[in-house]
């Protein structure tokens, strides 16, 4: 009977390569085929049959990515030289529309904005690898601005414009800017911190008059609207040197634990990651994106704005994101596909149900952060035919896709191919390490087993490749050595996964932020999910704090409660249906709100710093009375008697 299903599952792939009409998978196939004759079991070809389509149409996606991205490197291409064969195709299309004012920039008018650009670089001095600062809010002009400095080979570095001061000053300084261009409502921030730039730092300010008078404080700022009206825009007669595989700007880490780091994009990896979310997701060349997504972002800039530039989509860009808005602006636009990160789909399933999300044409939403918890309330309440998850992070080679919408999943990994693709999930020990085995490499998780994700890294492949940060140092701490055999090296995420037994992958926590408490691991991921259903999609941190003469760490959960009634004894009653005895919080802090990043991404660092011990007046904090059974505010008496081990946790 075995031999049977085996040739049952060769022809059933024979059959779907021939339908597709890819003859050049036969040598995969044939090692398929061994694979499965090797390996043959009950359980490998239950799994083989449940998975092989799947694996097929990522198999497919990855092979049409990486044939393009050897023809791009054979034929020298760049991000500039792919977009204007686009503009070619249909220069009067819509390219980019801005909500905010209407605005609507062709494919041609957005070339000949990038080539004012180009000029303007020039005129100024810069050469290849000289680095601008961008620190504005999204809207057309970052693009126009990025893509014209990628023309003469100068690199963009995309500032956060939530940043302030110190952060701000160290964006900048890692970067190795010699200029910076803000946008006008930036004015007030770059005066805090332009005594500390560099003596030799250029200004150009862009953006609304009545914006300008907060220039005052700032000296020897030039307009760069002005500048740009005045250049030509018509094509440099530059050549430029760069190839497919050298920098084209730099995108910095949300730096949820530390300082942001700049990481280094080149032209194939802002190719690659625009390809896979085209080929992966079902786009297709007439949709209309809609992007609020941050432009110093990825998500934004790449996955969003690069199927405008490399496959000829629109792409509507608003300045910032506006769950009230959101739906309508879908209508107004005739939007097919949008785009979210972190928790930007529960804020929209906590509006308010209004006619705009019954009556859109979105087909498609793609992006990460999809919380399993909030996954198909999502799509129910909203009709996405398509939910296009995937993970990845700017500099990762890791990446991960969900092609066939397996509700809660961020991507796979093949379990019938499991070396075509090489990333791993492998053990890590309680610091966050990597757990090797007496021969020194480290040890993969079988199914079900959390594990640190991992991508072998190959220079010589576009898809394996590294390029790290601006920061050398910082660049190898994310690489280990010795990990799927001797002598290799590895990109290691920081980030816990889990697989099931067909090879879906689902995110557990970034490492260190799941915790022990009674003997076992708490997923901080999963509790704030759970907590925030309960909460009607409040935003909620959950973290572990350590508590003097206590094992392990006590879960402590932030949330975001603006004013009015909160009933802990009901909350503390659904909670202990919810969630086993050791997940339970602890500790609970009720705040206005929680700390987010600028990609909706929740901030724990000063939370955890600050632990349970009671704050400011506006918030209040509380205690998990065990043997009373209810909650308790955290005086300072008691807080003092926590912490001296006069109170049992």
């Amino acid at each position: 009977m075995r031999p049977i299903i085996v040739v049952i599952v060769c022809l059933s792939v024979l059959g779907a390569v021939k339908l597709l009409s890819l003859p050049w998978l036969c040598s995969l196939l044939v090692g398929l085929g061994l694979c499965i004759t090797w390996r043959c079991s009950w359980r490998f070809i239950h799994v083989a049959l449940n998975t092989v389509k799947r694996d097929l149409m990522c198999l497919v996606v990855i092979l049409r990515v990486r044939f393009s991205m050897k023809r791009n490197l054979r034929n020298r291409s760049t991000i500039p030289t792919l977009f204007s064969q686009i503009v070619t195709k249909h220069p009067d299309k819509p390219a980019l529309i801005y909500e905010a004012t209407g605005e609507v920039w062709s494919f041609r008018e957005l070339q000949e904005r990038c080539h004012a650009v180009a000029h303007w670089a020039l005129a100024q001095g810069w050469a290849e690898g000289d680095v601008v600062a961008l620190f504005m809010e999204s809207q057309p002009l970052v693009v126009a601005l990025w893509l014209g400095l990628a023309m003469v080979g100068v690199e963009a570095a995309l500032i956060n414009y939530n940043l302030r001061q110190h952060s701000l000053l160290h964006c900048v300084s890692v970067s190795g800017a010699r200029a910076m261009v803000f946008g006008t409502e930036m004015a007030e921030a770059v005066s805090e911190v332009s005594s500390s730039l560099q003596s030799n730092m250029v200004l150009f300010s862009s953006g609304e008059q009545q914006d300008a008078m907060k220039l005052h404080s700032l000296q020897d700022v030039q307009n760069l609207d002005i500048l740009l009206a005045r250049s030509p825009k018509h094509p440099t007669n530059y050549i430029l040197k760069k190839e497919f595989n050298d920098r084209l700007f730099y995108i910095y880490t949300s730096g949820t634990t530390g300082m942001p780091k700049a990481a280094v994009v080149v032209h194939s990896r802002y190719f690659r990651i625009t390809a896979f979310g085209f080929h992966s997701f079902g786009l297709r060349r007439d949709d209309v994106i809609y992007n609020c997504l941050p432009l110093y972002h990825s998500a934004g800039t790449v996955m969003g704005v690069g199927q405008c530039l490399l496959f000829g989509l629109t792409v509507v860009v608003r300045r910032k994101f506006s769950a009230s808005r959101f739906w309508d602006d879908c209508v107004k636009h005739n939007c097919t596909v949008i785009q979210y990160i972190g928790e930007v789909c529960r804020y929209l399933l906590a509006q308010p149900v209004r006619p705009s999300e019954a009556h859109h044409r979105v087909r498609v939403a793609i992006g990460n952060g999809l919380r399993p918890s909030v996954w198909e309330e999502f799509v129910q309440r909203f009709r996405i035919q398509t939910v296009g998850e995937f993970y990845g992070a700017t500099e990762c080679n890791c990446s991960l896709i969900n092609i066939d919408g397996k509700v809660g999943a961020c991507g796979f990994s093949s379990r019938i191919l499991p070396d075509f693709y090489p990333i791993r999930l492998f053990r890590v020990q309680e610091n966050g390490e990597l757990l090797r085995d007496s021969q020194g490499l480290c040890i993969p998780c079988l199914p079900g087993e959390p594990g640190m994700l991992v991508g072998r890294i190959n220079h010589t492949d576009p898809l394996r490749r590294f390029d790290g940060y601006a920061d050398l140092d910082s660049t190898k701490q994310k690489i280990a050595s010795d990990v799927f055999k001797k002598g290799d090296s590895a990109y290691v995420s920081g980030d816990v996964l889990v697989m099931d037994d067909y090879g879906y992958m689902y995110f557990r926590d970034r490492s260190g932020d799941t915790f022990r408490w009674r003997g076992e691991n708490v997923s901080t991921t999963e509790v704030e999910g759970i907590l925030s259903g309960l909460l009607g999609h409040t935003d909620v941190a959950v973290y572990g704090v350590s508590v003097p003469g206590v094992e392990g760490k006590a879960g402590m959960a932030a949330i975001g409660h603006a004013g009015g009634q909160f009933d802990l004894d009901s909350f503390l009653i659904a909670v202990q249906k919810a969630l086993p005895s050791y997940a339970r919080p602890v500790f609970l802090r009720l705040m206005p709100s929680v700390d987010t990043t600028g990609t909706f991404k929740i901030q724990k660092t000063r939370l955890q710093r600050e632990g349970y011990e009671p704050q400011d007046a506006s918030e209040n904090v509380y205690f998990l009375n065990s043997r009373a059974g209810r909650y308790e505010t955290v005086t300072d008496e008691l807080y003092h008697a926590i912490t001296d081990g006069k109170v049992c946790l």
